[in-house]
């Protein structure tokens, strides 16, 4: 199978390029800067010329939270309007598309876990436009899985693990937000449920669906911030005692769910595949961050 990933030098996609050589009847390319510009308005174009695919993966996207509140437009220029650029790019090729969406949809009142029949309300430009993506993708006639998952990490990039563990370095009391709650995803845990649907996924029509897509269990930023440390002091690395503070004492551009919390069930019934519990997760990224030569 012919596979090409939008996205180089993100989590995922290198989590997935990671991954690939425990795939081989999967043929995987990965483009990006400069072979694309996910805010050209011709991205289909460039996507049919970069050769032929069966699926396409989107695993770029805009991700900085905060800061999308002053850059809305280049934030649903990547996250809204390139999506159904690469719908359309998919409708040419006769290929499907994996397009991974957020658990920023949702506006964090519900006191359960969310479904994928709850009613998406974005409280957040990030989200505003992670939605619009969504919404151009299933206008766009394209055979299409979206998946939805939830405060993304692993041992590379810009991510909260790394940053926690780059904070310890230097102090030795850290305040983190408490009530606000998610489920922590390891990329490479997202990766292999990308891979499992690759082979599973052969253009029938009764997999386009839905999904979310994350880490097993529930935690607040708190929590998995002390674990991160609980971790990290095992090995010897950077720990810090971490003081559990309200949302409203750590003031941000953007506006956070207070729950988020993602019911898989439905992916898992459907592929079998269950993403890790969190804790497990990171306690391996920890281990691999630690390894590396230094904590960006």
């Amino acid at each position: 199978m012919q596979v090409l990933v939008l996205g180089k030098s993100g989590q995922l996609a290198r989590a997935l390029a990671s991954g690939s050589s425990k795939h081989p009847g999967l043929t995987i390319r990965f483009i990006g800067r400069p072979d694309v510009d996910l805010t050209d308005r011709n991205l289909s174009d460039s996507i049919v010329k970069n050769g032929s695919a069966d699926l396409i993966i989107n695993a770029a996207a805009y991700t900085q939270v905060d800061k999308a509140e002053e850059e809305r437009d280049e934030a649903f220029a990547i996250n809204a309007e390139a999506p159904g650029q690469m719908a359309t790019a998919a409708v040419f090729m006769n290929a499907r598309l994996v397009h991974i969406s957020t658990d920023y949809v949702y506006d964090g009142t519900k006191t359960s876990a969310y479904v994928e029949e709850d009613l998406p309300n974005p409280q957040s430009a990030y989200g505003a436009s992670k939605l619009a993506g969504e919404l151009a993708i299933r206008d766009s006639g394209a055979p299409h899985m979206i998946l939805r998952t939830a405060w993304v990490y692993s041992p590379h990039g810009t991510n909260f693990v790394r940053t926690m563990l780059r904070l310890a370095e230097n102090q030795d009391q850290l305040r983190v937000v408490d009530d606000q709650i998610g489920s922590p995803t390891s990329a490479y845990d997202l990766a292999d449920a990308i891979f499992v649907v690759a082979k599973n996924w052969q253009g029938d029509a009764e997999y386009e669906n839905l999904y979310h897509c994350a880490g097993s269990g529930q935690t607040s930023w708190c929590g998995l911030a002390r674990h991160i440390f609980a971790e990290s002091k095992k090995l010897g690395g950077p720990f810090a005692e971490v003081e559990a503070i309200a949302g409203s004492q750590w003031p941000t551009a953007a506006k956070r769910p207070d729950n988020s919390v993602l019911d898989s069930s439905r992916f898992t019934d459907k592929f079998g595949y269950r993403l890790p519990h969190w804790q497990d997760s990171v306690a391996k990224t920890v281990r691999e961050v630690l390894k590396g030569p230094d904590i960006e």
